[in-house]
């Protein structure tokens, strides 16, 4: 079980405050490291420190736009030396491709994939200067393949998403001669902010195309989190794992 402690490690998570991102934190945490949560909205923040504070986490956390250079930069410093980052924030847009605003399309992809990079540079360098890391994204089999016709219209969400699997690869082959390892997570449909307003009129298509029959439960991330963060994955870079009941195992 030693494999899979974090002891001693610090951890920065993006939109960390709810959510999957609040799962997986808790998740890092639960296993001995350090988190440092960032997020957008005071309200949701301040509520999940004290929480995880109360467990006795070791926990703290700022308010940040990861699509700002410069806020990047200063969380990394704060929050420095990070040993895990974790790059969850994401946001979504539902309309169809022929109808999206360009103004939309650019805060997803600034949101999901800019602000992945600009925290994996920032983090990156620090990793660099140590020879070690783990940088671990989330993504989302949004990423792996296309919707059904009559899905949900999100485009931008896609492509960033895709762009999100190409980057973990690129970073993994560049960086692994320093030490760091970079994977991702691609959940399928998970209860959360983003899921809930659609998730209940799609159980009769999840229960025909996901396998396990169902989405997925709150909980259910962490463990893949936990092993791709420890030294139980020292030996597994440039890899996205699926966590979606079979869904693209099937390909629908």
């Amino acid at each position: 079980m030693e494999l899979f402690r974090l002891d001693g490690r610090r951890a920065l998570i993006t939109g960390g405050s709810r959510g999957l991102g609040a799962e997986i934190a808790e998740g890092l945490a639960e296993a001995g490291a350090s988190v440092r949560l960032l997020a957008r909205r005071e309200q949701w923040l301040t509520p999940t420190i004290e929480s995880f504070r109360a467990r006795g986490f070791d926990c703290e956390g700022a308010l940040c736009d990861i699509a700002d250079p410069a806020q990047v930069q200063a969380a990394v410093e704060r929050f420095g030396p990070v040993d895990i980052l974790v790059n969850n924030a994401g946001v979504s847009w539902g309309q169809p491709a022929e109808e999206m605003a360009l103004d939309k399309w650019r805060q997803v992809l600034d949101t999901n994939l800019t602000g992945a990079f600009l925290f994996a540079q920032a983090a990156g360098r620090q990793m660099i200067a140590r020879r070690s890391g783990v940088i671990l994204n989330i993504a989302s089999i949004a990423g792996m393949r296309g919707s059904m016709p009559r899905g949900i219209h999100a485009a931008a969400y896609t492509a960033s998403k895709g762009g999100l699997i190409a980057l973990t690869k690129e970073l993994a082959a560049k960086w692994a001669m320093y030490g760091i390892r970079v994977n991702a997570i691609a959940p399928g449909f998970f209860p959360s902010r983003m899921t809930e307003r659609i998730l209940p009129g799609m159980q009769e298509d999840i229960q025909r195309h996901v396998p396990l029959g169902r989405a997925g439960h709150t909980g259910e991330l962490k463990g893949a989190a936990i092993f791709l963060c420890s030294d139980a994955a020292s030996y597994i870079t440039g890899q996205t794992l699926a966590v979606d009941g079979g869904a693209t195992a099937v390909g629908l």
